[in-house]
């Protein structure tokens, strides 16, 4: 059966494929609209597997709230270009949904998940992978349920995504200050809320480095004891957000903050940063354009 121009065109429309890839499709399929559609995705799922020993370090951080409920999520690809495709974030919201719909204990547990269309969390993605043409990782997420609410912010568009949730009522002022707190994570990246959450084990560690970068200062170790104690202030200055200066009025503390602003108070917070940890390929954009280019004229 014949096919022309526009049938090459719909099925590039129906599928998101390469022009090439619908075009060769139609050939194998006799001009067939849907076996060439399901020809794609075969061949589409095969190409996803062999990429599956390929590096994907970088990508985007969403943040996805449904009500009371949000989730914190890192999505990894093979390329920046890709990263920056609005089909990308969808693919991203897509995910957070059913997170949030299936409460998935962990991304093991995710890919099993079924989306709307019938198609599990990994069939998904690899059949996006025969889209988009690199490989898409789930990487980890973070589900917070609350009973006052969510705050986020993500920066440089996914590069570093933040979660924030805040006791009580939503009103006005409330929203204003954990926008401000968001921007403060972000900045101040702390490891911490308050002092209550440093266990013991990590003080007394911090307090033995203190001690001894004070004898090597050349202090007595009598004075070094008692320069601990200014120090460990320091950091709980440094590590916790509460008692962290405010990064646009230093005068204050966060905790002063949100005081003033009417005692807003939080319960935590999580924040990822895009790739951290994960390898990342050698060669740049350029090169793996002028690669693809070269190979569509083989």
């Amino acid at each position: 059966m014949a096919f022309t121009a526009k049938d090459v065109m719909a099925l590039r429309e129906r599928t998101g494929a390469g022009v090439m890839d619908c075009k060769k499709a139609l050939t194998d399929a006799d001009g067939d609209m849907s076996k060439a559609a399901d020809l794609l995705r075969e061949r589409g799922i095969a190409k996803a597997e062999k990429k599956a020993s390929r590096i994907a370090a970088e990508g985007i951080v969403i943040c996805y709230v449904d009500g009371k409920t949000g989730v914190l999520l890192e999505v990894n690809c093979e390329s920046d270009f890709v990263a920056k495709n609005p089909r990308f974030t969808e693919i991203a919201n897509d995910i957070a949904k059913v997170i949030i719909k299936n409460e998935p204990a962990n991304v093991e547990a995710l890919l099993t998940c079924t989306m709307d269309d019938g198609l599990t969390v990994e069939d998904f993605l690899k059949s996006q992978i025969a889209v988009i043409g690199e490989k898409i990782a789930v990487r980890r997420y973070t589900v917070y349920k609350t009973e006052g609410f969510l705050a986020s912010y993500i920066h440089l568009g996914g590069k570093l995504g933040v979660m924030l949730d805040v006791a009580g009522e939503a009103t006005e002022a409330a929203k204003a200050v954990a926008h401000e707190v968001t921007l403060q994570i972000a900045f101040t990246k702390p490891a911490y809320l308050s002092e209550s959450e440093v266990s013991a084990d990590v003080i007394e560690k911090e307090k033995e480095v203190l001690k001894q970068q004070a004898i090597n200062e050349g202090k007595p170790e009598a004075i070094a004891e008692k320069m601990v104690l200014g120090r460990i202030k320091k950091f709980y200055e440094e590590n916790c957000l509460l008692n962290q200066p405010f990064i646009k009025d230093d005068k204050q503390t966060v905790a002063g903050l949100l005081k003033a602003a009417g005692n807003v108070q939080l319960n935590r917070f999580v924040f990822y940063i895009m790739g951290e940890g994960l390898e990342k390929k050698s060669e740049d954009l350029s090169e793996e354009v002028a690669k693809q280019v070269a190979a569509a004229k083989q």
